[in-house]
């Protein structure tokens, strides 16, 4: 699986970051999301879908 962030949607609400913390991280200067791994690792997909389906700006794509 993979994850991004679309860096133009993302209005830094730090959702994901909450829903799965071992994917995401937030840029410290604006908030908005960073993914910490890609590919994300079979122990981490259902967070890191739970975080793109909470994310309330539809910011994270995951394929």
């Amino acid at each position: 699986m993979h994850v991004s962030v679309d860096l133009n949607v993302c209005q830094g609400h730090g959702v994901c970051h909450m829903t799965a913390p071992d994917v995401f991280e937030l840029d410290e200067e604006d908030g908005h999301a960073i993914v910490m791994v890609d590919p994300v690792p079979a122990e981490l997909e259902a967070d890191a879908q739970l975080a793109a389906d909470s994310c309330p700006e539809r910011a994270i794509t995951v394929s």
